[in-house]
Protein backbone atom coordinates (compact mmCIF):
# COMPACT_ATOMS: atom_id res chain seq x y z
CA UNK A 1 0.00 0.00 0.00
CA UNK A 2 0.91 3.31 -0.80
CA UNK A 3 2.20 5.22 2.52
CA UNK A 4 1.24 8.93 2.72
CA UNK A 5 3.90 11.05 4.10
CA UNK A 6 2.89 14.35 6.25
CA UNK A 7 5.74 16.69 5.59
CA UNK A 8 7.02 19.01 8.00
CA UNK A 9 6.59 22.33 9.13
CA UNK A 10 5.02 23.95 6.12
CA UNK A 11 7.90 26.04 4.13
CA UNK A 12 7.05 29.91 3.43
CA UNK A 13 6.20 30.08 -0.16
CA UNK A 14 3.24 31.36 -2.50
CA UNK A 15 -0.20 32.54 -1.98
CA UNK A 16 -2.56 29.25 -3.70
CA UNK A 17 -3.97 31.78 -5.67
CA UNK A 18 -0.52 32.73 -7.64
CA UNK A 19 1.37 29.31 -7.37
CA UNK A 20 1.71 26.88 -10.24
CA UNK A 21 0.77 23.61 -9.01
CA UNK A 22 3.34 20.47 -10.29
CA UNK A 23 3.65 16.78 -9.24
CA UNK A 24 7.39 15.77 -9.08
CA UNK A 25 8.13 11.83 -9.19
CA UNK A 26 11.34 9.96 -8.12
CA UNK A 27 11.70 6.70 -9.35
CA UNK A 28 14.96 5.79 -7.26
CA UNK A 29 16.48 2.16 -6.99
CA UNK A 30 14.18 1.35 -3.88
CA UNK A 31 11.25 3.59 -3.70
CA UNK A 32 8.84 5.77 -5.91
CA UNK A 33 7.42 8.81 -4.39
CA UNK A 34 5.24 11.71 -5.41
CA UNK A 35 4.86 15.32 -4.28
CA UNK A 36 2.36 17.59 -5.20
CA UNK A 37 3.79 20.81 -4.64
CA UNK A 38 2.82 24.44 -5.34
CA UNK A 39 5.25 26.47 -6.73
CA UNK A 40 6.10 30.00 -7.41
CA UNK A 41 9.31 31.97 -7.60
CA UNK A 42 11.09 28.94 -5.72
CA UNK A 43 9.67 28.57 -2.91
CA UNK A 44 6.91 25.35 -2.41
CA UNK A 45 4.13 24.68 -0.72
CA UNK A 46 3.71 20.71 -0.48
CA UNK A 47 0.49 19.35 -0.97
CA UNK A 48 0.37 16.16 -0.64
CA UNK A 49 3.47 13.02 -0.63
CA UNK A 50 3.55 9.62 -1.13
CA UNK A 51 5.98 6.65 -0.85
CA UNK A 52 6.05 3.34 -2.05
CA UNK A 53 9.16 0.93 -2.12
CA UNK A 54 9.10 -0.77 -5.57
CA UNK A 55 12.82 -2.10 -5.28
CA UNK A 56 12.92 -0.85 -9.17
CA UNK A 57 16.75 -1.95 -9.21
CA UNK A 58 16.21 -5.10 -8.44
CA UNK A 59 19.17 -7.36 -9.92
CA UNK A 60 20.44 -4.44 -11.86
CA UNK A 61 23.99 -4.46 -10.59
CA UNK A 62 24.21 -8.06 -11.51
CA UNK A 63 22.07 -8.23 -14.72
CA UNK A 64 22.46 -5.06 -15.87
CA UNK A 65 18.43 -4.68 -17.07
CA UNK A 66 15.25 -3.44 -15.02
CA UNK A 67 13.70 -6.91 -14.92
CA UNK A 68 9.63 -6.88 -16.03
CA UNK A 69 8.08 -7.62 -12.08
CA UNK A 70 10.32 -4.56 -11.12
CA UNK A 71 8.96 -2.82 -13.64
CA UNK A 72 5.76 -3.67 -13.36
CA UNK A 73 5.81 -2.49 -9.51
CA UNK A 74 6.66 0.96 -10.65
CA UNK A 75 3.52 0.71 -13.36
CA UNK A 76 1.19 0.01 -10.27
CA UNK A 77 2.57 2.72 -8.36
CA UNK A 78 2.20 5.45 -11.08
CA UNK A 79 -1.21 4.72 -11.95
CA UNK A 80 -2.34 5.69 -8.34
CA UNK A 81 0.13 8.59 -8.43
CA UNK A 82 -1.20 9.94 -11.81
CA UNK A 83 -4.87 9.32 -9.84
CA UNK A 84 -3.60 11.96 -6.74
CA UNK A 85 -1.90 14.09 -8.90
CA UNK A 86 -4.73 14.67 -11.53
CA UNK A 87 -7.09 14.77 -8.68
CA UNK A 88 -5.28 18.09 -7.05
CA UNK A 89 -5.10 19.70 -10.28
CA UNK A 90 -1.42 19.51 -11.13
CA UNK A 91 -0.90 21.33 -14.32
CA UNK A 92 2.24 19.32 -14.62
CA UNK A 93 3.95 15.92 -13.83
CA UNK A 94 7.70 15.10 -14.09
CA UNK A 95 8.75 11.95 -13.71
CA UNK A 96 12.38 11.57 -12.58
CA UNK A 97 14.55 8.67 -12.74
CA UNK A 98 18.03 8.08 -11.40
CA UNK A 99 20.65 5.18 -10.55
CA UNK A 100 18.98 1.72 -11.67
CA UNK A 101 17.39 3.21 -14.83
CA UNK A 102 20.80 4.89 -15.95
CA UNK A 103 22.55 1.31 -15.48
CA UNK A 104 19.68 -0.43 -17.32
CA UNK A 105 20.63 -0.94 -21.22
CA UNK A 106 16.05 -1.33 -21.18
CA UNK A 107 16.12 2.11 -19.28
CA UNK A 108 14.77 4.53 -21.61
CA UNK A 109 12.35 2.11 -23.11
CA UNK A 110 11.17 2.01 -19.35
CA UNK A 111 10.79 5.85 -19.18
CA UNK A 112 9.18 5.50 -23.43
CA UNK A 113 6.69 3.33 -21.69
CA UNK A 114 6.22 5.67 -18.77
CA UNK A 115 5.38 8.50 -21.18
CA UNK A 116 2.91 6.30 -23.44
CA UNK A 117 0.97 5.15 -20.16
CA UNK A 118 0.50 7.29 -18.05
CA UNK A 119 1.45 10.89 -20.00
CA UNK A 120 4.38 12.29 -17.70
CA UNK A 121 7.37 13.67 -18.47
CA UNK A 122 10.10 12.00 -18.03
CA UNK A 123 13.84 13.36 -16.91
CA UNK A 124 16.77 11.03 -16.57
CA UNK A 125 19.11 12.35 -14.83
CA UNK A 126 23.10 12.00 -14.51
CA UNK A 127 25.11 11.61 -11.23
CA UNK A 128 26.00 14.84 -11.24
CA UNK A 129 21.78 16.13 -12.37
CA UNK A 130 21.10 14.18 -9.68
CA UNK A 131 23.54 15.84 -6.77
CA UNK A 132 22.68 19.46 -8.11
CA UNK A 133 18.87 18.57 -8.18
CA UNK A 134 19.04 17.51 -4.58
CA UNK A 135 20.94 20.10 -3.61
CA UNK A 136 18.60 22.78 -5.23
CA UNK A 137 15.69 21.10 -3.34
CA UNK A 138 17.13 21.32 0.06
CA UNK A 139 18.49 25.29 -0.45
CA UNK A 140 14.83 26.33 -1.86
CA UNK A 141 13.87 25.28 1.51
CA UNK A 142 16.07 26.29 4.35
CA UNK A 143 19.44 28.64 4.47
CA UNK A 144 22.48 27.88 3.49
CA UNK A 145 25.03 29.03 5.64
CA UNK A 146 28.56 28.47 5.77
CA UNK A 147 29.90 25.32 4.12
CA UNK A 148 27.33 22.54 3.96
CA UNK A 149 27.80 19.07 3.08
CA UNK A 150 24.50 17.12 1.76
CA UNK A 151 24.73 13.24 1.92
CA UNK A 152 22.11 11.78 -0.53
CA UNK A 153 22.33 7.72 0.24
CA UNK A 154 19.92 6.20 -2.34
CA UNK A 155 19.55 2.38 -3.65
CA UNK A 156 22.09 2.39 -6.55
CA UNK A 157 24.53 5.43 -6.08
CA UNK A 158 25.86 7.90 -2.78
CA UNK A 159 25.78 11.61 -3.80
CA UNK A 160 27.86 14.02 -1.56
CA UNK A 161 27.36 17.56 -2.34
CA UNK A 162 29.67 20.89 -0.90
CA UNK A 163 28.40 23.80 -1.02
CA UNK A 164 27.40 27.32 0.15
CA UNK A 165 24.92 29.63 -0.22
CA UNK A 166 26.87 30.79 -3.55
CA UNK A 167 26.42 27.33 -5.09
CA UNK A 168 27.62 23.99 -5.39
CA UNK A 169 31.48 23.48 -5.13
CA UNK A 170 32.04 19.82 -5.05
CA UNK A 171 29.89 17.16 -6.40
CA UNK A 172 30.43 13.61 -7.36
CA UNK A 173 27.88 10.24 -7.89
CA UNK A 174 29.08 7.21 -6.71
CA UNK A 175 28.15 3.43 -7.58
CA UNK A 176 27.24 2.33 -4.03
CA UNK A 177 23.23 2.25 -2.39
CA UNK A 178 21.89 0.29 -0.21
CA UNK A 179 20.04 -1.81 -2.61
CA UNK A 180 23.77 -2.67 -4.83
CA UNK A 181 25.53 -3.27 -1.89
CA UNK A 182 22.91 -5.45 -0.43
CA UNK A 183 22.58 -7.69 -3.66
CA UNK A 184 26.34 -7.67 -3.48
CA UNK A 185 27.64 -8.59 -0.33
CA UNK A 186 25.06 -9.09 2.27
CA UNK A 187 23.57 -12.87 0.96
CA UNK A 188 23.05 -14.29 4.28
CA UNK A 189 19.96 -13.84 7.01
CA UNK A 190 21.57 -11.94 9.10
CA UNK A 191 24.89 -11.06 7.33
CA UNK A 192 27.75 -13.16 8.32
CA UNK A 193 30.94 -10.78 9.75
CA UNK A 194 33.14 -11.53 6.54
CA UNK A 195 30.05 -10.18 4.45
CA UNK A 196 29.31 -6.91 6.78
CA UNK A 197 33.45 -6.91 6.36
CA UNK A 198 33.50 -6.78 2.51
CA UNK A 199 30.98 -4.13 2.45
CA UNK A 200 31.99 -1.81 4.26
CA UNK A 201 35.41 -2.63 2.56
CA UNK A 202 33.98 -1.90 -0.71
CA UNK A 203 32.54 1.81 0.61
CA UNK A 204 35.81 2.41 1.75
CA UNK A 205 37.40 1.35 -1.08
CA UNK A 206 34.73 3.84 -3.35
CA UNK A 207 34.99 6.94 -1.03
CA UNK A 208 39.08 6.75 -1.60
CA UNK A 209 38.57 6.75 -5.13
CA UNK A 210 36.01 9.37 -5.55
CA UNK A 211 36.48 12.01 -2.40
CA UNK A 212 39.64 14.20 -2.15
CA UNK A 213 41.16 15.35 0.92
CA UNK A 214 40.17 18.94 1.14
CA UNK A 215 36.60 17.33 1.08
CA UNK A 216 37.37 14.43 3.57
CA UNK A 217 39.32 16.52 5.97
CA UNK A 218 39.12 14.82 9.03
CA UNK A 219 39.97 16.83 12.10
CA UNK A 220 40.04 19.93 10.39
CA UNK A 221 36.99 22.96 10.42
CA UNK A 222 33.71 21.54 11.75
CA UNK A 223 31.04 21.90 8.41
CA UNK A 224 26.84 21.31 8.52
CA UNK A 225 26.44 17.83 7.45
CA UNK A 226 22.91 17.31 6.12
CA UNK A 227 21.58 13.67 5.06
CA UNK A 228 18.31 12.60 3.00
CA UNK A 229 16.76 9.79 1.60
CA UNK A 230 15.69 6.66 3.27
CA UNK A 231 18.43 5.20 4.88
CA UNK A 232 19.39 8.79 6.77
CA UNK A 233 15.74 9.24 7.99
CA UNK A 234 15.52 5.74 8.92
CA UNK A 235 18.40 5.91 10.91
CA UNK A 236 17.08 9.05 12.52
CA UNK A 237 13.62 7.66 13.19
CA UNK A 238 15.34 4.66 15.03
CA UNK A 239 17.71 7.04 17.13
CA UNK A 240 14.61 8.90 18.19
CA UNK A 241 12.72 5.84 19.24
CA UNK A 242 9.63 6.47 16.87
CA UNK A 243 6.92 3.84 17.39
CA UNK A 244 5.94 5.24 13.79
CA UNK A 245 7.16 7.14 11.19
CA UNK A 246 7.02 10.68 11.70
CA UNK A 247 8.41 13.26 9.16
CA UNK A 248 8.07 16.17 11.62
CA UNK A 249 9.69 14.35 14.23
CA UNK A 250 12.70 13.19 11.96
CA UNK A 251 13.03 16.40 9.73
CA UNK A 252 16.01 18.67 11.12
CA UNK A 253 17.22 15.88 13.92
CA UNK A 254 20.60 15.65 14.43
CA UNK A 255 22.22 11.78 14.53
CA UNK A 256 25.31 11.57 16.45
CA UNK A 257 27.83 9.42 15.19
CA UNK A 258 27.79 6.98 18.01
CA UNK A 259 24.04 6.32 17.66
CA UNK A 260 25.01 5.38 13.85
CA UNK A 261 27.77 3.36 14.77
CA UNK A 262 25.67 1.54 17.06
CA UNK A 263 22.69 0.91 14.73
CA UNK A 264 25.24 -0.32 12.09
CA UNK A 265 26.26 -3.31 14.64
CA UNK A 266 22.66 -4.11 16.03
CA UNK A 267 20.43 -4.24 12.69
CA UNK A 268 23.48 -6.19 11.25
CA UNK A 269 22.86 -8.79 13.93
CA UNK A 270 18.53 -8.77 13.26
CA UNK A 271 17.09 -11.00 11.01
CA UNK A 272 15.07 -9.39 8.24
CA UNK A 273 12.41 -9.97 10.06
CA UNK A 274 13.41 -9.48 13.38
CA UNK A 275 13.82 -5.95 11.99
CA UNK A 276 10.69 -5.58 10.65
CA UNK A 277 9.52 -4.88 13.83
CA UNK A 278 12.42 -2.46 15.06
CA UNK A 279 10.78 1.24 16.17
CA UNK A 280 11.00 3.57 13.39
CA UNK A 281 12.07 1.15 10.33
CA UNK A 282 9.43 1.04 7.62
CA UNK A 283 8.88 -2.79 7.25
CA UNK A 284 9.84 -2.44 3.68
CA UNK A 285 13.19 -0.88 4.32
CA UNK A 286 14.42 -4.04 6.30
CA UNK A 287 15.79 -5.94 3.94
CA UNK A 288 18.19 -3.26 2.73
CA UNK A 289 18.59 -1.17 5.73
CA UNK A 290 22.00 -2.81 7.06
CA UNK A 291 23.76 -1.81 4.13
CA UNK A 292 22.94 1.49 4.46
CA UNK A 293 23.75 1.76 7.70
CA UNK A 294 26.97 0.46 6.16
CA UNK A 295 27.43 3.35 4.13
CA UNK A 296 26.06 5.93 6.60
CA UNK A 297 28.82 5.12 9.14
CA UNK A 298 32.26 4.60 6.97
CA UNK A 299 30.84 8.26 5.18
CA UNK A 300 30.81 9.43 8.85
CA UNK A 301 34.06 7.95 9.62
CA UNK A 302 35.44 8.80 6.35
CA UNK A 303 34.64 12.42 6.35
CA UNK A 304 35.32 13.19 10.19
CA UNK A 305 31.78 13.56 10.87
CA UNK A 306 30.20 13.49 14.52
CA UNK A 307 26.92 14.31 13.26
CA UNK A 308 24.12 14.35 10.56
CA UNK A 309 20.80 16.39 10.26
CA UNK A 310 17.93 14.55 8.91
CA UNK A 311 16.19 16.15 5.73
CA UNK A 312 12.71 15.18 4.99
CA UNK A 313 13.47 17.83 1.96
CA UNK A 314 15.63 16.85 -1.17
CA UNK A 315 15.39 15.63 -4.88
CA UNK A 316 11.46 15.87 -4.92
CA UNK A 317 11.54 19.58 -3.72
CA UNK A 318 14.31 20.39 -6.70
CA UNK A 319 12.38 18.51 -9.37
CA UNK A 320 9.29 20.67 -8.20
CA UNK A 321 10.63 23.84 -8.86
CA UNK A 322 12.00 22.18 -12.41
CA UNK A 323 8.50 21.02 -12.94
CA UNK A 324 7.17 24.14 -12.25
CA UNK A 325 9.44 26.21 -14.72
CA UNK A 326 8.30 27.03 -18.80
CA UNK A 327 9.06 24.07 -20.66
Amino acid sequence: MTTPVPGPAPIPGPSVASAVRVGAIDMGTNSTRLLVADVEGGHLVEIERLLQITRLGEDVDRDGVLVPQAMERVFETLAGFREVAHAHGAIRVLATATSAVRDAANGRDFLAEIERRFGFETLLLSGDEEALLTFRGIASTRPIEGETLIVDIGGGSTELIVGTAAGVGFHVSMQMGCVRLSERWLASDPPTADQLAACAADVRAILAANVPDDVRRPGGPPRAAIGVAGTVTTIAAIDLGLAAYDPVRIHGHHVPAAAVASQRLHLGSLTVAERRDVHGLEPARAPVIVAGAVILDELLRWLGLDSIEASERDILHGASLLAAEPA
